[in-house]
């Protein structure tokens, strides 16, 4: 994808930028995402979407009345950050409390679970719901563990409805849960998705074939099989979904509506084709249409592929789908007309960007940077220099079973932790307030999975030392030590798991045996850094047990996982030459 130049790292905030600028009847751009334009009345539950960008329209373009207050837009194909579901969730609330759904993807249900908490410590009442409409992702006996793919439509649409008409949280929610329940999904794609600035896209499909079952962010499908006609695909898509219709649904009292889904590249007049298809295999199994939709639903950037949503329906049900809504993207029914114009926030902050570049000298400050100071930000330069090394290399380890943006997902973490922690060290920060802001700063510009397990060791190696006087061997131990028990708490993993787990907890044992064998500090850290890379290199062996790539396990056998491989490369470039807390070698590399 991309016919205009683009600088990747800036793509999805220049998108959303422009998203708001063209819709400026319907949302407002606010940091984090968009909330909509009409007011919110008080007393009303905000319903808030979100996700990564590259699925319009999907999640910004549902944002209206009637649909979601608020949508939380990550990065390309990354999930956005805690920081920016506190600021979106923040900006709609209204004194009802908010409901936060999204797809069941592993980097999403981290990062909004996390600002969830965040939002609670306020005195806000959050509730999640996680859609996970997508049958190919996982077994009928383990649905909590599938994908949300176009499906969600449903689940939003009925929430917002909900929300609209004045009902309580806890029955927004009910509702929410209650159409989950009972969507179901499948997709087929006909070639790969491209991400901005890419040359190659994330997966290719042999010709004359369909990839069956694949995901959003450009996750391979399940299986192959022949490439059909409309009539075949549509008799293999229905086929598979009424056989999981739902068991409080009598099989001669199907009511459904159908949304049948473009991801991209696949054009209106081919869904059309299919969908006259899937009607008649409809109407031959006696099953009724109470309403569809036909078009660009969630999409996945320039994928050729679609995707079949069914959504039985009850009477309740269908009061809240066919309620009145207005987005950018959705339309329906007439609403009553507002009373007033929009409110004003209280504070609008613009989306924080990124640089391509960071400043070559700290900023402007009343003192010079003391020895540690510097020590700290040579070693914050020297990993950012690994991974801008590493992107490609990364990006293609994680296009083998995932969506392939963890190169540029790591090199936007460490440019945003390296850029916070030249800004602690300016104020005279010490080493673990600076690691607890970068762990913050890299949580929320690293998105994703591995932004938020990231952010989180940082921040837990920066508590460790925050109350230390004096920095020795054994705080350092410890700090890493932290670090490791905050990945484990957070990402759910265990060792053999095939995720960034299977580096440093190598790391961390083998730092500890050097140094009780009374081995120097800077050689231990050598030491568990190659023993690191070692056993990150040994996970090309493992199926992983975790995230986007466990539906796809097979695909990865004889590949390293992409977080165990930039961990192994962070720990030795932030390893090599140590010297401690207290003294640099060459001051100059801490600019």
């Amino acid at each position: 994808m991309g016919y205009l130049p683009t600088d990747p790292a800036n793509f999805a905030s220049e998108a959303i930028d422009g998203f708001a600028a063209a819709y400026p009847r319907h949302v407002r751009r606010i940091d984090g995402g968009v909330m909509r334009l009409a007011p919110i009345p008080t007393g009303q539950v905000g319903v808030v979407v979100g996700g990564g960008s590259g699925h319009y329209p999907a999640f910004a373009g549902l944002v209206g009345r009637g649909l979601a207050a608020g949508a939380v837009c990550g990065n390309i194909f990354a999930s956005p950050s805690a920081g920016q579901v506190v600021r979106v969730g923040s900006a709609v609330e209204r004194g009802a409390g908010l409901l936060l759904t999204f797809g069941n993807y592993a980097g999403d249900v981290l990062h909004f679970t996390l600002g969830a908490e965040r939002l609670r410590r306020q005195g806000i009442d959050v509730r999640i719901v996680t859609v996970t409409d997508d049958i190919a992702s996982a077994p009928i006996d383990q649905q909590e563990l599938r994908r949300g793919i176009a499906g969600g439509l449903a689940v939003y649409k009925v929430a917002g409805a909900a929300a609209e008409a004045g009902l309580p949280l806890d029955e927004v929610e009910r509702l929410a849960r209650k159409a989950n329940g009972r969507t179901r999904s499948l997709g087929v794609a006909f070639s790969g998705c491209t991400l901005p600035g890419a040359d190659q896209p994330l997966f290719e499909v042999p010709s004359g074939r369909m990839a069956i079952g694949m995901g959003l962010h450009g996750e391979p499908g399940l299986s192959e099989g022949p490439l059909t006609a409309a009539g075949p695909l549509a008799a293999l898509l229905v086929e598979r979904l009424l056989a999981e219709r739902p068991a409080d649904v009598p099989e001669d009292q199907q009511r459904l509506v159908v949304l049948l889904n473009g991801l991209g590249c696949f054009k209106y007049e081919e869904l059309f084709v299919l969908f006259g298809a899937v009607n008649r295999e409809l109407q031959g199994r006696g099953v009724v249409m109470a309403d569809c939709e036909c078009g660009e639903l969630v999409t996945s950037l320039d994928m050729a592929g679609v995707s079949l949503s069914l959504f039985w329906l009850d009477g309740e049900l269908e009061g809240f789908w066919n309620a009145a809504a207005d987005s950018a993207a959705y339309r329906r029914g007439q609403l009553a007309a507002e009373s007033d114009g929009p409110q004003p926030l209280a504070t609008q902050r613009p989306e924080p960007e990124l640089p391509s570049e960071l400043p070559s000298e700290p900023p402007t400050q009343p003192a010079p940077l003391t020895p540690g100071q510097q020590a700290l930000l040579a070693r914050f330069k020297a990993v950012e220099e690994e991974l801008q090394e590493r992107v490609e290399e990364l990006g293609g380890l994680d296009a083998v079973a995932g969506d392939g943006d963890h190169g540029l997902g790591m090199l936007r973490g460490i440019r945003g932790a390296r850029e916070s922690a030249i800004g602690a060290c300016g104020r005279g920060c010490g080493p673990g307030e600076v690691l607890m802001e970068a762990g913050e700063a890299w949580s929320d510009h690293g998105g994703g999975t591995s932004g938020a397990l990231w952010g989180g060791a940082l921040l837990a190696a920066g508590q460790s030392l925050a109350q230390a006087t004096e920095i020795g061997p054994n705080d350092v131990a410890a700090a890493f030590g932290a670090a490791l028990q905050a990945v484990i708490d957070l990402g759910q993993a265990s060792l053999g798991d095939k995720t960034m787990l299977d580096a440093l907890q190598p790391f961390c044992l083998r730092l500890r045996a050097d140094l009780d064998a009374g081995i120097d500090l800077a050689q231990a850290l050598q030491n568990a850094a190659n023993t690191s890379l070692a056993a990150a290199t040994a996970t090309a062996d493992l199926l992983p047990q975790r995230g986007r790539a466990r539906p796809h396990g097979q695909r990865s056998l004889g590949h390293p996982d992409p977080g165990a491989m930039s961990m192994a490369y962070c720990l030795l470039a932030a390893s090599a030459g140590y010297v401690g807390l207290h003294g640099v070698a060459d001051p100059a590399q801490a600019s």
